[in-house]
């Protein structure tokens, strides 16, 4: 079993979201609760980053310039700079206990996001399709709604619920954004001593599903069946979120949030055999009709 090493002390309190921006050669990805966008270059090992006024769960880049942001009121795009430009989405649930998390985009640029219920009782998450008439729920009842991200051809969209250790698999059509047939990808077994359970995740270019284990100090690695393939070592108790990224997308980069034992809050870094696929900026032009 390998493991990840640390590239970047970033010091998050709940490092997350990030993807590899191909034109900037850098990888971006956020503090939740540290209400930063943080931008590493690994050529020079150096990190920026840019503050924001809320909590942030999720990031793109948005294809116009600038970033496409989940904030705890609503979907936001940022500018540059981090400020905002312009609110496409309200949260749809009460934002003092419930705020947007996980998502990713479509190959055609449409945005799949999800919610997470901070009071951990209710269930009031949900997974949502964003388009010209607002979100539109494809999955609700969850618990924290995490791990988006599709297959190879765009037509299997996978998420998972957090707390209840179960990642999904859906039928996904790129054209309209519609999501059916949802059935367990993998289950995880919640009476494991370390608990760990499926958070962020990222697909490859041969279709395996790589799902960060969230206080299981590793790193999941399944084929498109759902068979668990290999198992990858993280320095720190609370990995959040894989991104392959680099020229070749030949490096798997992690974030992770900051545990009760004092690891984490770094990012991590593995060489990978395979490749992984880029995410696509988000498109304004899947808002329209």
């Amino acid at each position: 079993m390998g493991g990840f090493e640390l590239v970047c002390d970033a010091s998050c309190q709940v490092g997350e979201s990030p993807v590899w921006l191909p034109s900037e050669e850098r990888l971006l990805f956020i503090d939740v609760k540290g209400r930063r966008l943080h931008r590493f270059d690994p050529r020079a090992g150096t990190l920026s980053s840019l503050a924001l006024d809320e909590d942030i769960g999720f990031v793109a880049p948005a294809s116009g310039g600038g970033y496409l942001a989940g904030l705890r009121t609503g979907i936001w795009l940022l500018d540059e700079h981090g400020r905002k430009r312009r609110r496409l989405a309200d949260n749809p649930v009460d934002p003092q206990t419930v705020r947007f998390n996980d998502g990713g985009t479509d190959p055609r640029g449409r945005l799949l996001i999800g919610t997470i219920d901070e009071t951990k009782r209710e269930g009031r998450a949900g997974l949502y399709r964003l388009g010209a008439d607002g979100l539109t729920e494809v999955a609700s009842g969850l618990m924290t709604s995490n791990g988006v991200a599709f297959a190879p051809d765009g037509r299997t969209l996978y998420h998972s619920d957090t707390p209840r250790f179960v990642i999904y698999r859906c039928d996904y059509s790129p054209e309209t954004g519609e999501v059916s047939g949802r059935r367990v990808f993998a289950q995880l077994d919640s009476q494991a001593p370390d608990r760990g359970r499926p958070d962020g995740a990222a697909v490859d270019a041969a279709g395996r599903y790589w799902s960060a284990l969230y206080e299981g100090s590793r790193v999941n690695c399944y084929d498109p069946s759902g068979r668990l393939l290999a198992e990858y070592t993280v320095p720190a108790r609370a990995p959040t979120m894989p991104a392959f990224g680099d020229a070749d997308l030949r490096t798997l980069y992690v974030t992770t949030a900051r545990a009760a034992d004092g690891s984490g809050g770094s990012l991590y870094a593995l060489r990978v055999e395979i490749p992984g696929l880029t995410r696509p900026a988000f498109d304004e032009e899947s808002l329209r009709p």
